[in-house]
C-alpha cells in the first residue's frame, strides 16, 4: 500500500511538472513571437532611412507612440482579470508593434551590423538567466525586491536626465548603463521564478492562460531593456 501511495505521489509530480513546463512554453511562445514582431517592424522602418528619418523628426509622433505604448501595458496590466485572453494578447502584440516603431530610430544612430549583434548576444543572455530562474530551487524573492528598487533608481534618472542630457555623458552614464545591466539581468531570472510560481497557483485554464500573457508582457520588457542596454555598450555608432 505504501508502495502505491509513493507511485500515485510521483505521477502527481510528474503531471505538475508537464503542466508547468507546458505553462512555461506558452509563455515563452507569446514573448518571442512579440520580440519577433518588434524586430521586424523596427527592421523594416529602420532600413528605409527615408521613414525612419520621419518618424525621428515628428516629435509630436513619436510621443504620441509612446504615451501609446504606456497606456497599452497599464490597460493590460490593469484590466487583465476583466478581458479575455484573446483580447489580453491582442493588446500585447499592440504593444510589440508600437515599440518595433519606436525603436526603429535606432537604425540611425547604429549599424545595422552592431544591431544584429547586439540583439543574438541579448537572446543568449537572456535565455541563461531565465533557464536559471527557472531552474533553481533558491527563493529569488530578495533579489527581485533589491532590483525593482533599482529600477525605480534608474527611472528617476532618466527623468533627471532628460531635463539636464549631460547626466548621462561620460562616467555616469558608462555607470547608469552597468547598473541598468545588472537590474535586468537580476530581474529577468526573478521574473521567470515568479511567473513560473504564478502558473502553478493559477486555479483554472483560463486564469493560467491569462497569467501567461502578463508573464509574457513582463519577460518582453526586459529583453528589450537587456538589448537598448547592450547595444549602447557594444553598438558602433554610425558615422
Amino acid at each position: 500500500m505504501e508502495s502505491n501511495q509513493r507511485k500515485y505521489n510521483s505521477l502527481d509530480v510528474d503531471s505538475r511538472a508537464v503542466a508547468t513546463a507546458g505553462f512555461m512554453t506558452r509563455v515563452y511562445q507569446w514573448m518571442f513571437i512579440g520580440v519577433l514582431l518588434t524586430a521586424g517592424i523596427s527592421t523594416y522602418i529602420g532600413t528605409n532611412e527615408q521613414l525612419a528619418m520621419s518618424i525621428a523628426a515628428n516629435r509630436g509622433l513619436f510621443w504620441v507612440l509612446v504615451i501609446a505604448q504606456i497606456g497599452v501595458v497599464i490597460g493590460l496590466s490593469a484590466m487583465i482579470n476583466k478581458m479575455s485572453t484573446a483580447m489580453a494578447l491582442g493588446l500585447f502584440f499592440l504593444y510589440s508593434a508600437l515599440t518595433g516603431v519606436t525603436l526603429s530610430v535606432i537604425f540611425l544612430m547604429y549599424t545595422q551590423a552592431s544591431i544584429q549583434s547586439a540583439f543574438f548576444t541579448t537572446a543568449i543572455g537572456f535565455g541563461g538567466l531565465s533557464a536559471f530562474g527557472f531552474f533553481t530551487k533558491r527563493d529569488l524573492g530578495p533579489i527581485g525586491t533589491f532590483c525593482s528598487m533599482g529600477l525605480f533608481g534608474l527611472i528617476g534618472y532618466s527623468l533627471l536626465a532628460f531635463f539636464f542630457p549631460a547626466m548621462m555623458g561620460g562616467a555616469a552614464g558608462l555607470v547608469f548603463s552597468l547598473v541598468g545591466l545588472l537590474i535586468f539581468a537580476g530581474l529577468t531570472a526573478y521574473d521567470t521564478q515568479k511567473i513560473k510560481t504564478m502558473g502553478q497557483m493559477a486555479r483554472s485554464d483560463e486564469e493560467r492562460s491569462k497569467i501567461s500573457v502578463i508573464g509574457a508582457l513582463t519577460l518582453y520588457l526586459d529583453f528589450i531593456n537587456l538589448f537598448m542596454i547592450i547595444l549602447r555598450f557594444t553598438g558602433d555608432r554610425r558615422r
